[in-house]
């Protein structure tokens, strides 16, 4: 059925609920990228997200016999906000369906705007199954998180609000994507008055649904999703949603973790606002952009989409921004075990800050030292292994090897003689009440484990890496084992890190 958006935008009912946010220059950032980057804060609206426009507007057109009965909706968390407040608005009932790796920030805004909320799944997707599920059970209406077009609309006026607030040249406009209904919206709009401007969508790279959907010319369901991200953790885009990104969305780049975190730290430097992950995408993504073109003087902006972030994340973010910056490495570097090594290699570090330094004496002939160094960037990097490398200390740059940024390097110096056949793992598992022991228990008691380390970052994966000492003539059942877990695995036993520092 067609649906003339600009129409649909320009009378969307948002704003009983909804404010016009600002459109704010992140003057820091701007001047690092050499361009003007504007942020639109969605970040500021009641619920922390543009996500009650859409929800708001999808409510408000329902015939009044539908919405006395009552909505039910499926969401990660901004989605189910933006309905508990239009329910209440509108004095109807709301029952969220949010999958349990939800953060509890998200959860309880939920139950404090009156939601009722039921806990299923361990994704986006599996809350939906079990929301529309309960749809025709109790004779509720569905409030689609972005593929109906009202909410698309809804989603759309932050696109009217952008070209009323600046109405100079823009080169580009970034947004975040999960199942499509915020690009749209905004994209229809832009499109249909100034062409001209690009939009550009950003995706996870572990969540790039609709990235992978316009290259197949289909949409493209993953297996899986990261939930780092979890705002956009969406393994399939709307059929409306992909068909309106076919149509008018110029490109998607999608960013890693790593460049996530420093987009927060980055909106935080000039804001002091703090941006969840699916927020701050689109910051990432212009950042890149910009990179990558070598374009200079151009206004870029960024829809700053959602600040609902867990407090118990920010110390990940914090860490892991100064990697996705450059503005940190980490290298092994083997040096001789005599007096004046060590004087030797602070030589060759000159006067950079440190930023982590750890050894533990292991052997007679050679010393393992993990050192973190603080860098301008990449480029620093690569001239400090050769600096080491010309002076005779084998180096290993291990900034992007992920095992050592989660793990590694908070357990250096743990080599053991005792570890006997000891295989390292790396697991990922949904993160939810009892799914660390039920890991556990599913090891055979007659394999020892010789290591393990564990960190909870909130609401993303739970990841561990074990030591197991199995015996050669068990190797088979251990592969039995690996066959039947319903987690993500990586055998880690050949790391060159694992080897140099705890193997």
């Amino acid at each position: 059925m067609y649906c003339d958006y600009l129409v649909q935008i320009l009378t969307a009912r948002v704003y009983d609920v909804a404010q016009e946010t600002p459109l704010e220059s992140a003057p820091n950032l701007s001047k690092r990228i050499n361009n003007q980057l504007l942020l639109k804060r969605e970040d500021m609206q009641s619920v922390f997200s543009f996500k009650l426009r859409g929800a708001y507007n999808k409510m408000a057109n329902l015939p009044p016999d539908l919405l006395k009965q009552g909505v039910i909706a499926s969401s990660a968390g901004n989605h189910a906000q933006g309905v508990a407040l239009a329910a209440s608005r509108l004095g109807t009932k709301a029952i969220i369906v949010m999958p349990v790796t939800t953060p509890q920030v998200k959860v309880n805004a939920v139950k404090a705007r009156g939601g009722e909320v039921v806990l299923h799944g361990n994704a986006y997707d599996d809350a939906y199954g079990y929301a529309r599920k309960l749809e025709a059970e109790k004779g509720l209406t569905f409030i689609h998180p972005f593929d109906d077009p009202h909410v698309i609309a809804g989603q759309g006026t932050i696109g009217m609000e952008i070209l009323r607030q600046y109405q100079k040249p823009i080169h580009a406009i970034f947004i975040a994507i999960g199942g499509g209904g915020l690009i749209s919206g905004i994209a229809a709009y832009v499109k249909r008055l100034r062409p001209e401007i690009k939009i550009i969508g950003v995706e996870p790279v572990d969540s790039d649904a609709m990235s992978q959907s316009l290259k197949a010319g289909q949409r493209v369901r993953l297996p899986q999703v990261g939930l780092f991200a979890d705002g956009v953790a969406v393994r399939e885009v709307g059929e409306e949603t992909f068909r309106l990104c076919q149509e008018y969305v110029d490109e998607i780049i999608v960013v890693d973790t790593d460049a996530t975190c420093a987009a927060i730290k980055d909106v935080f430097e000039d804001t002091r606002s703090i941006l969840e992950p699916a927020g701050a995408l689109a910051v990432a993504g212009a950042k890149l952009y910009a990179e990558r073109e070598q374009i200079a003087n151009e206004t870029l902006i960024s829809v700053a989409c959602g600040a609902n972030m867990n407090f118990d994340r920010l110390r990940f973010v914090a860490e892991r921004a100064e990697f996705g910056e450059r503005r940190e490495a980490i290298f092994a570097v083997n040096i001789p075990e005599k007096p004046g090594s060590l004087r030797q290699f602070c030589e060759c570090l000159g006067d950079r800050n440190l930023t982590e330094f750890n050894y533990r004496i292991a052997d007679t002939q050679e010393a393992h030292i993990f050192v973190g160094v603080q860098i301008g960037n990449r480029a620093d990097a690569v001239s400090i292994v050769e600096k080491f490398e010309a002076n005779g200390l084998k180096t290993i740059d291990l900034t992007d090897d992920e095992l050592t940024k989660l793990h590694l390097r908070h357990m250096v110096g743990g080599h053991s003689q005792l570890a006997d056949h000891e295989l390292l793992y790396r697991f990922e598992f949904p993160e939810h009440p009892g799914a660390l022991m039920k890991f556990v228990g599913s090891m055979s008691p007659d394999w020892n484990i010789s290591l393990f380390h564990y960190r909870n970052n909130g609401a993303d994966y739970g990841r561990i890496v074990v030591g197991i000492q199995v015996p050669p003539d068990e190797m088979n059942e251990w592969q039995k084992f690996l066959n039947s877990l319903d987690y993500r695995y990586w055998d880690e036993s050949q790391n060159p890190a694992y080897k140099l520092f705890v193997g």
